[in-house]
């Protein structure tokens, strides 16, 4: 009885010498599960499970960051008017292709039968900029106001799209290719008061001097370049060539006299 109570203790004190039970067996299982699944990913095994739960969150981080912009505004949120009423004023804003790509663009506007642009669209090239001319018919204000809120809830909203270097602008470039249309911003209208000096005012004055000069160097006639040259160092001179041919059958009238 000695000895067998010596050895009950020496297999107490030893665990790990025990027979395998259902429970260490099954522990066992799910170690080896675990090895397995784990050697898999060093492998670069991946489950379906995870490379669909790793495009959805990347679609989700997609979603939530910012919009590419390729224009540069200025102004960049506003559109400043001085505040006539009764009267059709101006505004305007220099639009800037930042891209290393051709750029359409195209201008909206909530209040589409008071207000127009010049031009309501275009293709700007690399680094090319532009100055648009928008117009808009004040109404007269209520309860005989000297001048409304500076705010109006007029809006604007310049969308860019990317093109091909030699395509014509139209608009329905923009319905034609939904998905890659950009809204790059939502300008407001901002009223000011047109006999005061302040840096706003005397900024649109010059944009606009700058956007009319454009106008009117468009409207005027290509500069004359002199008479035109054929080759090298072959000038035609009508006049020249006439009094040539003159002076030959004049020549020739008195050889024959003689």
């Amino acid at each position: 009885m000695a000895i067998a109570d010596r050895q009950k203790s020496i297999w107490s004190l030893c665990p790990f010498w025990q027979p395998a039970t259902p429970s260490s067996s099954s522990s066992s299982s799910s170690t080896q599960i675990l090895t397995s699944q784990n050697s898999g990913h060093q492998n670069g095994v991946v489950p379906s499970s995870n490379n669909r739960s790793s495009k959805t969150v990347s679609l989700v981080a997609k979603s939530f960051l910012p919009a590419r912009r390729r224009l540069r505004l200025d102004p960049a949120n506003n559109l400043y008017f001085p505040y006539e009423p009764g009267k059709q004023v101006r505004s305007a804003v220099r639009l800037k292709n930042t891209s290393q790509s051709y750029v359409a663009f195209k201008f909206q506007t909530t209040a589409p039968k008071s207000c127009y642009m010049r031009p309501p669209g275009g293709i700007l090239a690399p680094r090319e900029s532009i100055i648009a001319t928008v117009f808009k018919f004040v109404e007269q204000p209520e309860n005989n106001e000297k001048q409304p809120d500076q705010k109006s809830k007029v809006k604007f909203k310049i969308m860019s799209l990317k093109v091909k270097e030699g395509l014509d602008y139209i608009p329905e470039l923009f319905d034609e290719q939904k998905d890659q249309v950009t809204v790059e911003r939502v300008l407001r209208v901002v009223f000011l008061d047109a006999e005061s000096s302040t840096p706003a005012m005397e900024k649109l004055k010059r944009q606009l001097a700058e956007a009319e000069a454009v106008v009117e160097t468009r409207k005027k006639p290509p500069p004359d370049t002199g008479p035109c040259v054929v080759g090298e160092g072959f000038v035609i001179d009508e006049w020249k060539e006439r009094r040539e041919k003159y002076l030959a059958r004049q020549q020739v009238k008195v050889i024959d006299s003689v």
